[in-house]
């Protein structure tokens, strides 16, 4: 009760120390734009009511019209304001000054409406920016801010700063390696999936190279730092997505070079306009009211609907079925790809190691031969043998008891069963107990690691009895999701992993991909996509921390969703939630899709503004006129754009007819063998 009151207390304090008003206060300002564009449209909504439904106007009507100008138009304001003091024009003022201007001729709706539209669009434009800032950060949280040094006064826990070159550092089992290093002394297994993408986790031994943030497995290591923590693996990975995300922003932003001449193009054509008309016999408030009118129908509020209508209608479509798109922008990119680069482990392939071949080479038959080796790695906390007991289980084989067992480090486990000791290991395993392999089994063996399988023997009281294959087990659908991509206009598929070449070049054989490039470093991963991009539009699809440089690189970054690892997740540009690798050309055929609609939404809309703008200029277009047209344009632009909400997002049959994301146990990928 005690314990129970002191938590109450605390929470009481933690209340009273974090007011309501202030978290509200701290809501809004971090979604500002949000509030902003919501408050326009609700007041803009509210004003049409009043006017065209209870039939109010006057000061009434006007307070919630002047509300909507606030709301709307005061951050596009600042930001003219600002952009001005620096001798930059954008289309912020020329909304602004349109939407005055609207005001100015009592056309307040139509000016509440330009900056509904025009704020709703700039909301959405940061939203989608905001979302990889937590990238960076969550990529730290992979290696361990301490590290355990040994000294001639024997271990001390240290941080990771205070490391210097040439320090030994100890890695238990089951700890997250601290440094960059080589192994001085211990053997264990390291899952370094994470860095390098390697699907199985790989022996380390005394010489080998070790990556902070990998995870040690059962053996102890003690490691000679080779590298200071800011000059580690995943301290340059850091590095890397921030300087590949800034450079991709420098390249986004060379769109907006279009505001400044299209700003003065148009206030300007409204000064001369309105200054010719005095001229030549127009009065005052006359010349005025069609200078204004230019101003108004030559907005680009059909512009600016026309790709946020047909993006986010995309973007919902997309959603709909499992695939999350971070903008627009990247929809047009997606519908321009050329190139495709793929990871291996995690994306091409499940990320797991599944059993893949049981074959028998005495007289035990194999049912019996997989629970017995289960029976052993129950015990067992090896990603190998998870993979055996799961293969067991599905078979719904037997659980049988084991005893006496025993982890070797490096070589394999034993342990007894039935009375009889079984192990299962390497030839490491077997030269320990004077076993030497046959020939014929020797190439069995040979022939499965062609195919970049990891092979054990089984053996049982000294003699070889089989043997379990394990791999990474290739998605179900990525055969038939390489084939839809060259059907989707895609000219070049890469494989890019951090697997060996063996592993790499047997699931490009099995999945039809001809161009591979295999043991990459990030580093050289993104190198290479930098390359790729000098060809053509790219699109790097992976989902670990090692595919996070090369994702942010590449001109569409798409991660695997349930996969994926945060990092990879914040940093790519689409997410294919359900790990459904088909929906990849769906993907491509989306943007490609919304690409020829925004092209047709773009060329309707300035040819619209063009039509009434020398209306204006030459016929004196009334201002209602103006509006109906200039809103009917921007309705037509709207409906078109809505068009991509329809139907599916794109074909999820594959070429030859197999349903995509189909899931195969594995246990159906162990043929029966004698």
């Amino acid at each position: 009760m005690q314990l129970t009151a002191s938590r109450q207390t605390e929470q009481s304090i933690d209340k009273r120390e974090t007011p309501v008003w202030s978290t509200t206060i701290h809501w809004l300002r971090g979604n500002a734009l949000a509030v902003a564009a919501l408050t326009t449209w609700i007041m803009t909504i509210a004003g049409l009511l009043l006017d065209h439904v209870a039939g109010i106007d006057g000061p009434m009507l006007i307070l919630f019209y002047a509300i909507a100008y606030v709301s709307g138009g005061t951050l596009a304001f600042r930001s003219a304001i600002r952009d001005l003091l620096s001798r930059t024009i954008n289309v912020d003022l020329l909304m602004v000054t349109a939407a005055i201007g609207a005001a100015t001729i009592d056309a307040w709706a139509e000016g509440a409406l330009l900056l509904a539209l025009f704020s709703t669009s700039n909301a959405l434009e940061h939203a989608a920016l905001d979302k990889t800032r937590s990238a960076i950060r969550s990529l730290m949280t992979f290696a361990p801010s301490t590290a355990i040094r040994i000294d001639h006064e024997g271990d001390h826990e240290v941080h990771i700063s205070g490391l210097a070159v040439g320090d030994i550092v100890r890695a238990r089992p089951g700890d997250r390696v601290a440094v960059d290093g080589r192994v001085v002394t211990g053997i264990s297994d390291v899952d370094q999936a994470a860095i390098t993408g390697e699907s199985i986790p790989v022996e380390k031994v005394p010489g080998s190279e070790t990556f902070a943030g990998t995870m040690n497995g059962s053996g102890s290591l003690t490691i000679r730092v080779t590298r200071l923590s800011n000059e580690s693996t995943l301290a340059r990975i850091v590095r890397l997505v921030e300087d590949a995300r800034e450079s991709k922003s420098r390249i986004e932003r060379a769109t907006d070079r279009l505001e400044g001449p299209y700003t003065i193009g148009v206030i300007v054509l409204s000064i001369v306009a309105g200054m010719f008309f005095l001229l030549f016999g127009d009065s005052p408030s006359s010349a005025y009211y069609r200078a204004m009118t230019v101003l108004v129908v030559a907005s680009p509020c059909a512009l600016v609907i026309a790709t946020p209508a047909a993006s986010l209608s995309a973007l919902a479509n997309a959603a709909r079925h499992g695939v999350l798109i971070k903008g627009g922008g990247y929809l047009d990119q997606l519908g321009r790809v050329e190139i495709v680069a793929l990871d291996k482990t995690g994306t091409l392939t499940t990320g797991r190691p599944e059993v893949v071949d049981v074959v028998r080479f005495g007289s035990m038959d194999e049912a019996t031969l997989l629970a017995n080796v289960a029976a052993v790695e129950r015990s067992s906390e090896h990603p190998i043998a998870e993979a055996i007991v799961r293969a067991a289980d599905l078979r719904e084989l037997p659980r049988l008891e084991t005893a006496a067992f025993e982890s070797i480090t490096g070589k394999g486990v034993t342990g007894t069963v039935n009375g009889s000791r079984l192990s299962l290991g390497n030839e490491r395993l077997l030269s320990n107990f004077g076993i030497e392999v046959p020939a014929d089994v020797q190439t069995t063996v040979d022939d499965h690691r062609s195919l970049g399988r990891t092979t054990m023997f089984v053996e049982v009281d000294g003699e070889i009895v089989g043997m379990i294959a394990v791999a990474d087990a290739i998605r179900p659908e990525a055969k038939s999701m390489i084939a839809s991509l060259h059907a989707a206009g895609v000219r070049r598929i890469v494989m890019l992993t951090g697997d060996n070449e063996r592993v790499a070049q047997a699931v490009a054989r099995q999945t039809g991909i001809n161009e591979v490039h295999a043991g990459l470093l990030p580093t050289e991963k993104l190198d290479l996509v930098r390359e790729l991009k000098t060809s053509g539009m790219v699109v790097m699809v992976g989902d670990g921390v090692n595919d996070a440089p090369a994702l942010a690189m590449a001109d569409v970054g798409v991660a695997m969703g349930a996969a994926g690892s945060d990092v990879a997740l914040e940093t790519a540009d689409a997410v294919l939630m359900g790990d459904d690798l088909g929906r990849l050309p769906d993907v491509l055929r989306l943007g490609q899709r919304t690409r020829r609609i925004i092209r047709g939404n773009l060329i309707f809309a300035v040819g619209i503004i063009a039509v009434l703008t020398l209306t204006s200029l030459t016929f004196g277009l009334a201002l209602p006129l103006g509006v109906l047209g200039h809103e009917g344009s921007t309705i037509i632009v709207l409906l078109s754009g809505l068009r991509l909400l329809r139907g599916s997002m794109g074909s999820t049959p594959s070429e030859s007819g197999e349903t995509v994301g189909r899931t195969t146990a594995p246990a159906d990928l162990i043929p029966q063998h004698s």
